[in-house]
């Protein structure tokens, strides 16, 4: 039997797709203040056992607290909105995203996510590895982030 005959049947499946329906997201993920993460694939409510993939979600003028990820890598793809993240010594330092722009954040680096719009939300999809691990670090005045205001 072919391979593509073969598809579709039950033989050597040792796992199957799984689909999360839109509305049944896993909730119970690390949060930091105004940045909402929900998982579509994470080993939360799925088989996946080395990805959480999911999306972020930031209204206008809101910002998450500073963060960072602990030793997992960070992807990211901005899907609407424009949004910005501020990191180094006293968070002077940004990078600036927009639609259809795709983001990487290393390991151990604190950070700051924040919607540069008081109008329109910005969405972005993220997945790292292995788990949605968030370690939040104290606040910052609004203030110190270069270009930032609140809704």
């Amino acid at each position: 039997m072919s391979e593509q005959s073969r598809a579709g049947t039950d033989l050597d499946v040792v796992a199957v797709p799984v689909v999360t329906r839109a509305g049944s997201e896993d909730r119970g993920t690390g949060q930091s203040g105004g940045a909402v993460r929900m998982s579509g694939v994470s080993p939360q409510h799925t088989p996946a056992t080395r990805i959480w993939y999911g999306k972020v979600s930031n209204e206008p003028g809101y910002r998450s607290l500073p963060h960072h990820h602990g030793e997992a890598e960070t992807g990211g793809y901005v899907l609407s909105g424009t949004g910005r993240i501020w990191y180094g010594e006293n968070y002077e330092r940004w990078i600036e995203m927009t639609e259809g722009d795709f983001v990487f954040v290393p390991p151990y680096m604190p950070h700051v996510e924040g919607n540069m719009s008081t109008t329109s939300e910005l969405v972005w999809l993220t997945c790292r590895t292995p788990d949605n691990i968030v370690v939040n670090l104290p606040e910052v005045d609004d203030a110190i982030l270069e270009g930032y205001r609140r809704a």
